[in-house]
């Protein structure tokens, strides 16, 4: 038998929408004595453990929410100060201007892990209840069918499903409305979305996977606050892709790439493809006599305003990445994940104020939001990441007349297609050779999952589900050249032969929580659900 905890609120995630909406919430039930019990789950170790972003963030929400944000000791320390964007070709860059949309100016470069750490410290001293390590693994539905609940995973199960001797089963946390924050692709989301067809009046969620380094730098080659965006090279002009390197603290930079996930070559190895991308002569100049300090990877969902579901269902809501608030162009999505949680704490509390919290749906949110600047901003982006389905330099042109002639407000709208359907196969397209790693500049992926942190408890049930096991060698391997091997950045898929016969090898224990595999295959035939509490990567300072 699981154990019951009842609330009023349970938040599902601690990323920087949830945060937002357990502070809000509390900020308005202490000060109008409206008593309220709000609970927030995390799967990472610790609030910030499984956070990982660019990061520049615009501070108007951060603003909203917390006002004196800056004398509490919120951890922004580098303002943005000159902002450059670079077309790359294999060994030359040129210097184009700075799209209107990627202009920093009053922006910070940050570690969003260490913004969450802080925002779960406000939350708690509001009188939050967070809970750390505890993995929400299902939904919890009362007889009717509405979602009263979710259940946190057992613990101690061994590989083969049976209880352990460490055995503690998972707990039902209950609670008047359940709001999901799980980040991009979560694994609650993506069952209450299918129960409810959250997504049939809108695009198919499409998705990014960005892969990022943290590098300490020599301070000769260090200039606190430039930021450098580049497009071009090592993409081909059919494939989307860019970078960023950010300079921030004592002489550290933020460097990653970004590839769309809508790749059509098996081939390609985007994890290959960001150590090739430092190798250029503009790029890797910045990383001599530098060390690199860390490593991790996760998606992110980029269909924007086209792709947004339906935000509540009977018993919750959905916010921030979960339900797809990042702003492609602008490279942004902190700002309005927090704005949605703001949102969301005020929708909540205004049930909650006229005893309302337990009814079917808060549609008060969903309306909300679509008053917001949230979906002003979107709406005014929403044909460019589209428009990149037509090639680089096409989408390029379409983006400056969207952005400077029809400012946003195209009698039109561009529709997005499914990731993993526009995968060709291996035969059609062109092998990539990929050099070694020098161990100086680039690096091999299991030597970067080392700096991740990632661990899992190794004798537990597989986290990653096969739907049909023949698939992976009857197709994808077949098909496919076994591109599970390619997009997975953490070197989690592995074909090996076994007594004449190929099989799909399944590293769990490499899985730094990216959910590529989740998105990316063909067949749709890898389900990611969560792996016991507190398992996956342990970032800093990322």
């Amino acid at each position: 038998m699981r154990e019951i905890m009842d609330y009023d609120i349970v938040i599902v995630g601690g990323g920087p929408s949830g945060l937002s909406t357990a502070i809000r919430l509390k900020s308005l039930s202490n000060s109008k004595g409206v008593d309220l019990n709000v609970c927030l789950v995390e799967k990472g170790s610790e609030v910030g453990a499984h956070i990982l972003s660019g990061a520049v963030i615009e501070t108007k929400a951060l603003d909203e929410l917390i006002p004196d944000w800056e004398a509490l000791g919120a951890p922004l320390h580098t303002k943005a100060s000159k902002d450059r964007f670079l077309f790359l070709t294999e060994k030359h860059s040129f210097r184009l201007p700075t799209p209107p949309q990627m202009h920093n100016e009053g922006n910070y470069i940050v570690s969003l892990g260490n913004l969450c750490r802080w925002l779960a410290e406000q939350a708690e001293d509001l009188g939050v209840e967070i809970y750390p390590g505890f993995a929400c693994s299902e939904i919890v539905y009362d007889e009717e069918g509405r979602v009263i609940g979710v259940a946190t995973g057992d613990m101690g199960r061994a590989k083969d499903g049976s209880e352990g001797p460490n055995f503690e089963p998972g707990i039902e946390l209950h609670a008047k409305q359940i709001v999901l924050a799980e980040g991009c692709r979560g694994s609650l989301t993506k069952t209450v979305c299918e129960r409810f067809g959250l997504r049939e009046n809108s695009d198919p969620q499409v998705y990014g996977l960005g892969i990022k380094e943290v590098w300490e730098i020599n301070p000769e080659n260090h200039e606190v606050g430039l930021i450098t965006h580049t497009t071009g090279w090592p993409m081909d002009s059919r494939t989307y892709g860019g970078s960023w390197l950010y300079h921030f603290g004592e002489n550290l930079v933020s460097v990653g790439f970004v590839i769309g996930l809508d790749y059509t070559n098996p081939h390609l190895s985007p994890f290959e493809e960001m150590q090739r991308f430092k190798t250029h002569p503009a790029i890797a100049k910045v990383f001599e006599a530098g060390r690199r300090l860390s490593y991790g990877a996760r998606t992110i969902s980029a269909g924007g305003f086209q792709s947004i579901p339906k935000l509540t269902f009977p018993g919750g809501l959905l916010i921030g990445d979960t339900a797809g608030f990042l702003n492609v162009p602008k490279i942004k999505g902190t700002h309005t994940a927090m704005k949605s949680g703001i949102v969301a704490g005020d929708a909540l509390f205004n049930a909650a104020d006229k005893n309302e919290l337990g009814k079917t749906e808060i549609s008060e949110y969903s309306t909300k939001i679509r008053e917001s600047w949230i979906w002003d901003e979107l709406y005014k982006v929403r044909n460019i990441k589209p428009s990149f389905h037509w090639g680089l330099y096409p989408a390029m042109a379409y983006s400056a007349m969207d952005t400077l002639i029809l400012r946003g407000r195209a009698p039109w709208t561009l529709r997005h297609r499914y990731d993993h359907l526009q995968t060709k196969k291996a035969k059609e397209c062109k092998i990539i050779n990929y050099p070694k790693p020098d161990g100086k500049l680039t690096f091999d992926k299991l030597s970067s999952v080392f700096l991740s942190n990632t661990n899992h408890e190794e004798n537990q049930p597989c986290h990653l589900v096969l739907k049909e096991s023949n698939l992976a060698v009857g197709k994808n391997l077949k098909r496919y050249a076994g591109l599970e091997q390619n997009y997975c950045p953490a070197g989690v898929y592995e074909y090996v032969e076994e007594d004449g016969a190929n099989r799909l090898q399944i590293n769990a224990q490499n899985c730094v929580h990216c959910k590529s595999c989740d998105i990316k295959d063909p067949s749709q035939n890898i389900t990611w659900t969560v792996p016991e509490g507190g398992g996956g990567p342990n970032y800093s300072n990322m």
